[in-house]
């Protein structure tokens, strides 16, 4: 008798080795898959805290009336009670800058002592400070002769840009390029828009981040008018006086 094995079938043999099946969905591995979902999952928080009302940063103000769109984190950024600054900065290459109107006049808030003053900061891809435009410019023509002097400071974009944007829609009120946005980060803004509301004596009355629509911008204006101006022929304040 022969004492050797029994040979094994072939069918009970173990299969020749081969390549391993790589798990996953088609020619990507699960940790690609994985990896991927994961941006997908960030990118839409992300967007949705930048497309979020921000509302305002003052008891008792109106809450936007639509989203704002977030620039950057927010910081700890100018008060109400403050002294506004100059509308001017420091761009990233150390230079100083003063910010000028579409004709390159020099825009300064102590040569608008006197009358009430509207700061929006803007840009004109944005689309709640597109939204909010009409308002603007309504306000401007409501107010202008009243003693309110509303600037419009475009943040990252050209003269032409605004030189565009105010023919297209046919704005008179002061708009001003701050192309390399050093106004902006004097003012320590991070959102478009942000509404600062200035008084005769240069002060900080209300700050607002977000758009604004037409009954919350006619009270915020309402409440930084000085008593009984009239406009001056170049827009600046001149007091009213007894015949």
């Amino acid at each position: 008798m022969d004492s050797s094995a029994a040979p094994v079938p072939p069918t009970q043999l173990d299969p020749p080795a081969g390549p391993r099946r790589r798990r996953g969905v088609g020619p990507f591995s699960l940790r690609q898959v994985a990896g991927a979902f994961g941006i997908v999952v960030v990118t839409a928080i992300v967007l949705t805290i930048a497309t979020a009302p921000l509302g305002s940063t003052v008891p008792g103000l109106p809450n936007a009336a639509a989203s704002a769109y977030l620039l950057r984190s927010p910081i700890p950024g100018l008060r109400v009670g403050d002294l506004a600054p100059e509308l001017e900065g420091t761009t990233t290459n150390g230079e100083a800058f003063v910010l000028t109107d579409l004709d390159g006049n020099p825009i300064r808030l102590a040569e608008l002592r006197g009358r009430a003053v509207w700061v929006n900061f803007w840009a004109s891809w944005c689309p709640p400070c597109q939204a909010e435009t009409p308002v603007l410019r309504e306000m401007d023509e409501q107010y202008r002769d009243r003693g309110l002097t509303l600037v419009a400071v475009q943040v990252q974009q050209t003269v032409d840009d605004g030189r565009r944007y105010a023919d297209t829609y046919d704005l008179e009120y002061v708009i001003g390029a701050d192309v390399s946005a050093a106004v902006f980060r004097t003012y320590k803004v991070f959102a478009l828009p942000t509404q600062f509301f200035i008084d005769s004596d240069g002060v900080i009355r209300a700050v607002l981040n977000g758009p604004v629509d037409r009954a919350g911008a006619s009270a915020l204006i309402e409440s930084i008018l000085p008593p009984g101006p009239t406009a001056g022929p170049t827009g600046s304040a001149t007091p009213s006086t007894s015949p």
